[in-house]
């Protein structure tokens, strides 16, 4: 080991640096002074003898050597967690943690419940949820930065032979309307009526429009003919605007629970319709999968679908 021309701490610091864009921000981020930063970095290209900046701009780039050095690193650390996750399992999820991934919606409204349910069981182990798009989440599930994640969305193609997904449970859309809106009084609505109506949706270019709109085509509605008004970049921005009257959208059932139930919104019944997507459990079956892990998928996931789904294949390496 001592033979290695880098130790753990230049790594995590090469990877700080590429993630802040400056020696400064970096050593910020890593509690430790601008000088040792520096100073660690010169010793690594000393030791590697190969530059790993350019130092001329602005921001810190890294030289070819320096992203060559970091895609390795990165696995290096990635590892590292690993390794100490696994001995952390030695004390049977009386400590520990787990890393939970999800896309837009299913982490702001589903996941945050299984996790309040985890955490009463095992109070001892240290939960994260990390939201992002589909593709963000499945690569960290195939890098190992994260140990399972619900998406709503297909795998990047070059995953597809890595992960293992599994369909998990159905999630709803819903055409919902201010009460007062005359069309929340005819009951149901034709599929004519949608166009012309006045939508307020997320931005074209969100993961989440994105899948809406291919939902939409499979069940015989055309995104392409729906008057879009308004384009706002949340859900909850779009509820509100929904219930201040400023028009009408799609949005997943589990979104808008509680609101369904304080009458403050109206969900609209489409003759002849309905709009659902699978949600689905992606896990890396190449990694090491730790007893918190495990727990939350044989104890948890079952208890928030109503598909007849067994976990038992899902297994620690």
């Amino acid at each position: 080991m001592s033979d290695l021309p880098f130790t753990l701490d230049q790594l995590r610091i090469l990877k700080a640096i590429a993630a802040e864009g400056s020696f400064k921000r970096a050593a910020d981020s890593l509690y430790v002074s601008q000088p040792a930063v520096s100073l660690q970095v010169q010793n690594l290209e000393r030791q590697l003898d190969v530059p790993l900046f350019d130092r001329g701009g602005r921001r810190a780039q890294l030289t070819e050597a320096g992203h060559l050095l970091l895609a390795y690193g990165e696995k290096i650390l990635t590892l590292c967690q690993e390794t100490c996750r696994a001995i952390e399992d030695l004390q049977n999820l009386q400590g520990g943690s787990l890393i939970v991934g999800a896309s837009q919606t299913t982490g702001t409204y589903l996941l945050p419940r299984m996790i309040g349910l985890f955490r009463q069981k095992y109070p001892d182990v240290a939960v994260q949820l990390h939201v992002h798009s589909t593709r963000r989440t499945s690569w960290s599930v195939a890098n190992g930065q994260i140990d399972l994640a619900i998406i709503g969305g297909e795998l990047p193609p070059e995953l597809q032979d890595s992960l293992q997904m599994i369909p998990y449970a159905e999630d709803e859309l819903a055409l919902i309307l201010p009460p007062g809106h005359p069309l929340a009084k005819q009951g149901m609505i034709q599929k004519e009526d949608l166009y012309k109506l006045q939508f307020i949706a997320l931005d074209a270019q969100s993961t989440i429009r994105k899948v809406i709109d291919q939902v939409l085509s499979r069940c015989g509605i055309e995104p392409r003919r729906l008057k879009i008004d308004m384009e706002l970049n949340s859900i909850e921005a779009i509820k509100t605007a929904v219930q201040s009257g400023l028009g009408v959208s799609f949005l997943s059932v589990s979104a808008i629970e509680k609101e369904l139930n304080a009458q403050i919104l109206y969900r609209a019944p489409i003759e002849g319709v309905q709009i659902k997507r699978m949600l689905s459990v992606i896990i890396n079956p190449n990694r090491y999968r730790s007893k918190a892990a495990e727990a939350f998928c044989r104890e948890i996931l079952p208890q928030f679908t109503s598909l007849d789904v067994s976990f038992d294949r899902v297994k620690g390496e």
